[in-house]
């Protein structure tokens, strides 16, 4: 039998990514596909109707998690499941997550030229909510779906316009009635991710897949700071509780204690609102986001300890509550499942390199109930979350040879 690597097409991978990319095309030339969006489920829904059009069965579970199915010949078995997301940040590429999807899904199309069914099943899988640009925190749908998270937990968080996830979820769930409900969860035999690298190492080296060793720790926080509005003109400075001005104060001390000079540890404030935002009230209440990163776990722990001290003690005359949005710490894939990743590329004479993962995917939360891999392959200059986002067809096309033969691999254990 042939290889699935053999049947894999560049030209219809890139297509597909093209095609794809119209759901929230922005003027830029990026996407703006939001988690449960429109744009998100007319995204879904068409790729329910490509894989419908080649016999896969689609499915989807309470979470908002969407399944094609290549069906196996054996029917107990724990199917092998593939995927990444289908969402993006509001100036998003076309290439981060997406890929994940189509890559699998252009596996699968590949596996099922071969003419011989694989033991067992795979999975396509888009999971909900990865990048957590419209309701935090992000990846809620793998969590839900690996047990991380309680499911009433992620319906009850809400954007930034006060819509809950149910109810977003709700009518996701009215724009794609005809594909049938699964159940959360069940056995998995293993789940491979594919990627865009989101780092400049692969293109800069010449590598055009990357076998990803593991994800540096990620912690997250929701900082609300409660002044008083005051009129900016007649109001004494003694007398304020100006909640910008303690916002700051803090974002300041927190930039101060987690600076370190080897640029290891990444901390972020992507989020940043004021109330009432007006010219000439003094601000009565401000809302900012932490992203907080470092691949030890030991002192990321540490770090994220101190973040409620810091806040209190930067908040003078103000409130201040700290919410801990998530905790993921540091995770190292497991050696057997990447050993036969790069076997399978060595094997396809493509040139591949260990790297680790700094940003989060999906596949954390995969990894706590099945061994799970990631493959990367380059973008341009690392530039990602940007309507720049840029990967050649070439390099796209080689990381799906590699994940089609071991996904067959994998089906066949």
């Amino acid at each position: 039998m042939a290889a699935p690597s053999s049947f894999v097409s560049e030209q219809r991978l890139w297509d597909s990514l093209q095609a794809m990319a119209r759901f929230g095309a922005t003027a830029a030339g990026g996407v703006n596909r939001q988690a449960l969006s429109q744009e998100d489920s007319a995204a879904q829904t068409e790729l329910v109707r490509w894989g419908q059009s080649i016999g896969m069965l689609a499915s989807r579970d309470a979470a908002g998690n969407l399944f094609l199915r290549l069906p196996g010949s054996d029917a107990s078995a724990a199917p092998v499941l593939s995927g990444s997301h289908l969402d993006s940040q509001p100036t998003g590429g076309k290439f981060d997550g997406v890929y994940g999807v189509l890559a699998a899904f252009e596996a699968a199309r590949a596996i099922r030229a071969t003419g011989v069914a694989p033991r067992r099943s795979i999975d396509v899988v888009a999971w909900m909510n990865e990048e957590g640009s419209r309701f935090a925190p992000g990846m809620m749908g793998s969590a839900v779906f690996a047990g991380d998270r309680p499911l009433d937990t992620i319906l009850a968080a809400q954007d930034a316009q006060g819509v809950r996830v149910g109810e977003a979820l709700a009518l996701q769930q009215e724009r794609l009635a005809h594909v049938p409900l699964r159940a959360l969860g069940g056995a998995v035999h293993a789940f491979v991710e594919a990627h865009i690298e989101q780092g400049p190492v692969l293109e800069r080296e010449g590598f055009p897949v990357g076998i990803v060793s593991g994800i540096q720790g990620k912690h997250t926080f929701r900082v609300e700071v409660i002044g008083e509005a005051a009129h900016a003109g007649t109001s004494q400075r003694s007398e304020r509780k100006d909640a910008l001005l303690a916002a700051t104060g803090m974002v300041q001390a927190l930039a101060a204690a987690f600076h370190d000079f080897d640029d290891i540890t990444k901390f972020t404030i992507g989020r940043f609102e004021v109330l009432p935002n007006a010219p000439s009230v003094v601000a009565a209440k401000v809302v900012f986001s932490i992203d907080l990163r470092h691949p030890d776990t030991a002192r990321l722990r540490a770090m994220s300890a101190q973040v409620e001290h810091l806040c209190a003690a930067a908040r003078g005359p103000c409130e201040v509550q700290v919410q801990r949005l998530s905790a993921a710490d540091s995770l190292e894939f497991p050696e057997a499942l990447r050993q036969r990743a790069r076997a399978v590329a060595d094997r396809l004479a493509t040139p591949w390199r260990d790297l680790p993962s700094a940003a989060g995917h999906d596949a954390r939360y995969l990894h706590a109930v099945t061994p799970t891999a990631m493959l990367f392959v380059p973008c341009h200059l690392g530039i990602t979350h940007n309507e720049a986002e840029s990967a050649t067809p070439s390099d796209l096309a080689a990381g799906t040879r590699v994940l089609a033969d071991l996904l067959l691999e994998l089906a066949n254990d």
